[in-house]
């Protein structure tokens, strides 16, 4: 059986193979493409898009082969979608089925719709849906914020709503990929609400995803942890809702004044230098006014990017996850967390209840509502026989749902079951 993924980035095999520093980004892809690329009755190709590229390059892993493509822009809508680069990778390949992982990039409607023309099977594996997160973009985010520009917004034209209508055209396109594809993987209530909503004639398959190595290999505990100490593991841009925790955390600091919060990922609030400054985006801009006004400067701190080992030691050293985005799926920071056991509070939102149930494996609560993160998080401070019932009860689930040999062998019955009644390829096409 041969099969080609499409995804967004370079996984680290073949990011070496092009002398480039592995993105500590898509963990959930490496496990998997390693397991299913070990089946002996399955070939895997995997292709990417690249900006640095002017046309297609191959490498070839240990098992594996991987073809870097052109990325291409949103503008290019209509060139894309007949894009050589696709076809030479599709002659190459001849996959039985593709396996789209994504939905936000132009290359995915284009894989699509030269598919369909050429005979291929296609499936799209839910991520995000960008034309649902564009909804949720700006929430609780005062206007003038929204509208504000910085200097690097201003020559970028890129403010925060502009970021929104940006997912909004980027929608348009996944609601196209998603309405020309028979099949589709999710794995949350949500998502399956999304595409019935967008496409009620698609087959929805359920498969949960793997986590990368290092999460299963270790357990937190409290005895071990740096006490009073959240982490959080993204707080970039709005919807991951880092202004929400950063107004609980005076409420909290009135009870526990050794309060300290973690963000992984760059400190979008520093100023060294001007041209630090001059990169801010505006709501790096909020976050750092925010911080500013509420006090809380020696509270804050910025782990800057983390590879997999440093970030699942810095689970292991913090005495709570949060998880406070305005939407998500099935964040995968949220099953690393609680398959360490680390004690978590999350939003409910999108398909989070999914994953935790309140007051078993975790807490839930209001995204809108910060005084609510802080009750939660103030109860895992204060209440050791809660972490514990918590940590044994997500940790528990979080090994079930994201069981390597349960969910490669239930990716490899979905491919069984799409090309049950395989589509004839038109050979002429390729020619």
């Amino acid at each position: 059986m041969q099969i080609l993924w499409l995804i967004n980035l370079a996984l680290p095999e073949v990011s070496k193979l092009m002398n480039k520093t592995p993105s500590p980004f898509g963990g959930w892809l490496i496990d998997t493409s390693k397991k299913l690329s070990e089946n002996e009755k399955i070939k895997l190709s995997i292709a990417f898009a690249e900006t640095d590229l002017n046309d297609i390059k191959e490498f070839n892993g240990d098992e594996i082969t991987f073809y870097a493509f052109p990325h291409v822009r949103l503008k290019d809508k209509d060139l894309i979608k007949s894009n050589r680069y696709l076809k030479t990778i599709l002659k190459k390949v001849q996959p039985d089925l593709v396996h789209i992982y994504g939905t936000e990039y132009v290359h995915s409607l284009a894989m699509v719709n030269v598919c369909k023309e050429l005979g291929i099977n296609t499936v799209i594996n839910i991520q995000g849906l960008v034309s649902i997160i564009a909804k949720h973009y700006t929430a609780n985010l005062p206007i003038n914020i929204q509208r504000r520009f910085t200097l690097r917004d201003f020559l970028k034209q890129n403010n925060i709503l502009q970021q929104r209508q940006e997912l909004e055209r980027k929608g348009k396109l996944e609601i196209e990929a998603i309405q020309n594809t028979q099949h589709v993987i999710g794995r949350t209530t949500w998502d399956k609400a999304c595409v019935w909503h967008i496409n009620p004639n698609a087959n929805y398959y359920s498969c949960n995803e793997n986590l990368r190595e290092a999460f299963y290999l270790n357990e937190w505990s409290l005895e071990h942890c740096e006490r009073y100490s959240i982490f959080l593991s993204q707080g970039s841009y709005p919807i991951k809702g880092l202004h929400y925790v950063l107004e609980s955390l005076p409420l909290l600091l009135e009870k526990y004044p050794a309060t300290k919060l973690y963000i992984a990922g760059p400190d979008i609030t520093s100023s060294k230098n001007l041209k630090e400054e001059f990169k801010k985006t505006s709501y790096a801009k909020y976050i750092t006014e925010l911080i500013k006004k509420l006090k809380i400067e020696n509270n804050v701190f910025f782990t800057g990017l983390l590879n997999e080992q440093q970030i699942c030691e810095r689970y292991l050293n913090s005495n709570v996850f949060v998880c406070p985005s305005s939407i998500e799926n099935s964040p995968n920071s949220l099953g690393e967390a609680m398959i360490l056991g680390l004690p978590c509070v999350a939003s409910n939102v999108g398909g989070v209840s999914d994953m935790l149930t309140h007051n078993q494996e975790g807490f839930l609560y209001q995204a809108d509502a910060p005084y609510m993160l802080a009750y939660f998080i103030s109860k895992i401070f204060e209440d050791e026989e809660i972490v514990k019932r918590m940590t044994e009860n997500s940790r528990k689930r979080a090994l079930d749902t994201h069981n390597r040999e349960k969910n490669i062998e239930r990716l490899i019955s979905i491919y069984h079951e799409i090309l049950g009644v395989k589509q004839e390829v038109n050979e002429e096409v390729f020619i």
